[in-house]
């Protein structure tokens, strides 16, 4: 017996599941004044009173579901968006044959809000109770969602049932995916200009053919197609469209200036965020999407690939990346790129560059690799450093913060403008503009033809 108690204390399910309720104690406290009544009129009213209290506890008892008539589970997005508001969905299914009051408790993980619902809902007589909860992922990574336990009664109230029931259900936190889901609605609805996306005409210098059209001055001679000049007896152009099928890669620093908050989440969320929505825009259009993540080292590798199956990995990728303390080695990731990615492709390199000693070694790396590829750096803004730069106090330790961030401030432009000397495409953008900037960019060097 004693082996049975430990065993049900290790598994952390009670002794016993039925309880009495505050309105069954609340009634016993009433119903204890009778006592005072003298005589033995008295004692016959509190003791029928008491008679009548323990037969209403037994028959409400017996109104109580069993735990086996009970079905609990919980529906749940496999994979959610860091910071997204998303609904999980409890589901409870009865095959009792009376309706019963229920209150729904869920052990979540601290990294995932999830406010257990308030209210007392009525389950009736064999049918399922559909109730859906926000929840908020503060986190990335897998995590276990715990188990849910139900406070049970009848419409009359004395006691009730508590019963734990434990449900294997994860969930995976990647990096926002708001983003992506705005920028898919908007470009279903043709609003992409609400989201900041300039519409550029995909036509231009090419290499794949459009259609004929009459020749007009300024045209480039070598695109005058002879054959159709010749049958028509007028001058007759070939118009050239933008190529799809090129490669699109995401370079992602995940050294020390991602570590740096920007607003609730760290700079590096937010690289993660416009790199997923830049590598969605590509699938979505027919490019290859692929990805180079590095620090010291290199972190992760997606091999660039087409539609579904490039988000996938990029998500799976992304998720079991952070942020850590260390320098970045832009010659490991630069060496990986020239290895692994021989063909013109277009990369876009998050990082933040302000030391004068990494911008000329970081030059030298990316002038080789723009001999071969369309490079776009996109340098992310410091919030909290402009903000540094106008001191909003009096005091000498304001001046000398605001003079510090000047200075960082100063050569941090500088090591831009030494870039964009050595023919470097620079973007420099605030985190919450990163997005929009990425893709309005890639969509301009398509509808350029430089791939």
């Amino acid at each position: 017996m004693l082996s049975g108690i430990a065993s049900r204390i290790r598994a952390r399910r009670p002794l016993w599941a039925v309880y009495p309720t505050p309105r069954l104690a609340k009634i016993a406290c009433g119903l204890a004044f009778l006592w005072f009544i003298p005589g033995a009129v008295g004692v016959g009213i509190a003791t029928a009173a008491a008679i009548a209290l323990v037969a209403a506890a037994a028959a409400d008892y017996a109104r109580i579901p069993r735990r086996d008539s009970i079905t609990v589970t919980r529906v749940a997005r496999p994979v959610v968006g860091l910071g997204d508001s998303e609904q999980l969905e409890y589901r409870v299914a009865s095959s009792w044959p009376w309706p019963f009051q229920v209150l729904i408790s869920d052990e979540s993980p601290p990294s995932i809000d999830a406010d257990s619902p308030t209210d007392v809902f009525v389950v009736p007589g064999r049918e399922t109770l559909t109730v859906h909860v926000p929840v908020v992922a503060n986190q990335r990574g897998k995590f276990a969602l715990g188990a849910i336990a139900l406070r049970v009664r009848t419409r009359l109230g004395l006691v009730q049932r508590i019963s734990r029931f434990a449900l294997d259900d994860d969930l995976v936190v990647v990096p926002s995916l708001s983003n992506v889901r705005r920028f898919r609605l908007l470009a279903i609805q043709n609003r992409l200009s609400d989201a900041g996306v300039r519409a550029l005409k995909q036509r231009g210098e090419g290499g794949a053919f459009a259609g004929l059209r009459d020749y007009v001055p300024g045209d480039d001679p070598r695109m005058v197609d002879w054959k159709a000049t010749a049958r028509h007896t007028r001058l007759i152009t070939k118009e050239q469209t933008v190529e799809r099928a090129q490669t699109v890669i995401s370079m992602i620093d995940c050294g020390r200036a991602m570590t740096q908050s920007a607003g609730k989440y760290s700079r590096f969320e937010h690289v993660l965020s416009a790199a997923l929505v830049l590598s969605d825009v590509a699938a979505t259009s027919g490019d290859r999407a692929g990805m180079i993540a590095f620090d010291d080292t290199v972190r992760a590798f997606v091999p660039p690939q087409r539609g579904t199956n490039a988000l996938r990995s990029l998500r799976v990728a992304l998720s079991g990346l952070d942020a850590t303390m260390t320098e970045p080695d832009y010659a490991s990731a630069f060496r990986l790129l020239a290895t692994r990615q021989p063909r013109r492709a277009l990369v876009v390199l998050f990082t933040d560059v302000i030391d004068a000693r990494v911008v000329r070694s970081f030059i030298a790396y990316a002038g080789r690799a723009t001999r071969r590829h369309v490079l776009v750096v996109v340098a992310i803004q410091n919030e909290a450093l402009l903000a540094a730069a106008y001191p909003t106090t009096q005091g000498s330790l304001a001046l000398y913060r605001s003079a510090a961030a000047e200075e960082l401030i100063r050569e941090r432009e500088e090591a831009l403008v030494r870039m964009r000397r050595a023919g470097i495409t620079v973007l420099d953008v605030l985190p919450s503009r990163m997005a929009v900037a990425v893709v309005n960019r890639y969509l301009e060097i398509k509808a350029r033809g430089l791939l």
